[in-house]
């Protein structure tokens, strides 16, 4: 049976969530937002609230809090901040790869530290001239014993001019696209690490981007994530592991975007009347409602798959990819209802819809989540229909003719093409319809 119900646990951690949002994020964001910084004092009461870093795994000395948990964080933090958010669950992606990986002593040295201690570690896939298309990666992972030298630049890393630990996706050589691949933690402070000025952006203001160089950067055997050749499918397993976030971040930034136009159509006026009284503007709250909803909902459901074990990457993508385009309209009509004060940064609407571009973007673009999604429909997709040559005849002129066909001893012919129904002993030479031959022509006699 299905059961929406949170648990006490689940409803203590998202009430802990919303305070801190209200409390934490909420009173500084614009701020912030303004002077173009991340506020790192917002990360460190995070990780103190237990907020950041929940979801390493008890054994490991971690809360172990599963994907629905940290959603339900996420869609909080975002609410009072997206840019914010996005920093403050990013050891969450930086990590996934080690909890994913094989490398036990790796774990056991890694994440008790992280999870012990106020540490950061960001993610990096992406480099200045390719980010969806991972197989791409140009960054050289070269030999060096049983140690490799990186060399190399990652891009649109989020925390990487403030991170302490970095997990890079590497090449031994690039030509061989997937099959060279792997994965390496690399520290910050080593030799032939050096970051960009935080990257000028649009939104997200709140949280820090930068480009991560890497000239011959050692990285000891013990910090190899993943070896080279199983570091695509590690960088894949990631993405389904932490884009149910991704969606909970749209979430939370669309529910704020409704809940701040509600409030504005309730209290202005216009023609005598409320905005609230409007029809037009009635509907638009409703299909805002609905957008914020089913984006929950699907959020939630690629969590709980996750959390039992399933194979999260159908759902994630399904919740990634409506939950970020739900909000951009969410917060685009919300902006629409505040007219021309949505459009001023007296109001946190602008805000909203520059932090929230971003999400149809990062971790995997609206036309990658296509892409995954029409390879699932076209290719494993299960229908329950039979295929359209295989419908039975159903029409009652059809009945009658079969009848009249099966006491005359006749065969009933479908057309695969156009469906056209021929009654003979064998097909037509060509259908009258769609004149393709008879070849076309399928036995579909009922008896």
């Amino acid at each position: 049976m299905l059961d929406f119900t949170l648990s006490e646990q689940q409803i203590a951690i998202q009430k802990k969530a919303r305070e801190f949002a209200l409390k934490e994020v909420l009173p500084v964001a614009a701020y912030y937002d303004e002077l173009d910084e991340i506020p790192l004092t917002v990360l460190k009461k995070a990780f103190d609230a237990g907020i950041m870093n929940a979801d390493i795994p008890k054994a490991y000395g971690g809360q172990g809090c599963g994907s629905l948990e940290t959603i339900l964080m996420v869609e909080e933090i975002s609410a009072a901040c997206p840019g914010i958010a996005t920093s403050v669950f990013d050891n969450s992606l930086g990590m996934a790869p080690i909890v994913l990986s094989n490398n036990e002593d790796l774990k056991e040295w890694f994440l008790p530290e992280i999870a012990g201690s106020f540490k950061l570690i960001c993610f990096a896939t992406s480099e200045p001239t390719l980010g969806s298309d991972v197989s791409g990666i140009r960054c050289k992972a070269e030999k060096a014993g049983d140690d490799f030298l990186l060399t190399g630049t990652k891009y649109w890393i989020t925390n990487g001019g403030i991170a302490d630990y970095i997990s890079v996706f590497a090449s031994t050589d690039p030509g061989k696209g997937y099959g060279g691949i792997g994965a390496f933690l690399v520290d910050m402070r080593a030799d032939g690490v050096s970051t960009s000025p935080p990257i000028p952006k649009m939104g997200q203001r709140c949280s820090n981007t930068a480009g991560v160089n890497l000239k011959k950067v050692l990285v000891p055997k013990d910090r190899v994530i993943a070896p080279p050749g199983e570091g695509f499918v590690l960088a894949m397993k990631t993405f389904a592991r932490t884009r149910p976030a991704i969606g909970a971040l749209a979430v939370g930034a669309a529910r704020s975007a409704m809940e701040f136009a509600i409030d504005y159509a309730k209290k202005r006026r216009a023609f005598g009347s409320p905005l609230s009284n409007f029809q037009a503007i009635q509907f638009k709250l409703a299909e805002m409602y609905e957008k914020v909803e089913t984006a929950r909902l699907l959020t939630w459901k690629a969590a709980w798959a996750a959390d039992r074990g399933e194979d999260p990457d159908v759902p994630a993508s399904l919740a990634k990819m409506y939950a970020t385009e739900a909000c951009w309209e969410v917060v685009s009509e919300a902006l629409q209802i505040f007219a021309g004060y949505g459009y001023t940064r007296m109001f946190p609407v602008e805000k909203l819809l520059r932090d929230t571009r971003l999400f149809k973007i990062y971790e995997g673009t609206s036309e990658i989540q296509r892409l995954i999604l029409s390879g699932v429909v076209l290719n494993a997709y299960q229908p329950v229909m039979p295929p359209l040559e295989d419908l039975p005849v159903s029409r009652k002129r059809d009945l009658e003719a079969i009848r009249e066909a099966a006491d005359a001893g006749l065969k009933v012919w479908r057309c695969r093409m156009c469906g056209n129904l021929h009654f003979g002993e064998a097909p037509p030479d060509e259908c009258p319809y769609c004149f393709f031959p008879g070849t076309a022509f399928k036995d579909v006699t009922p008896f």
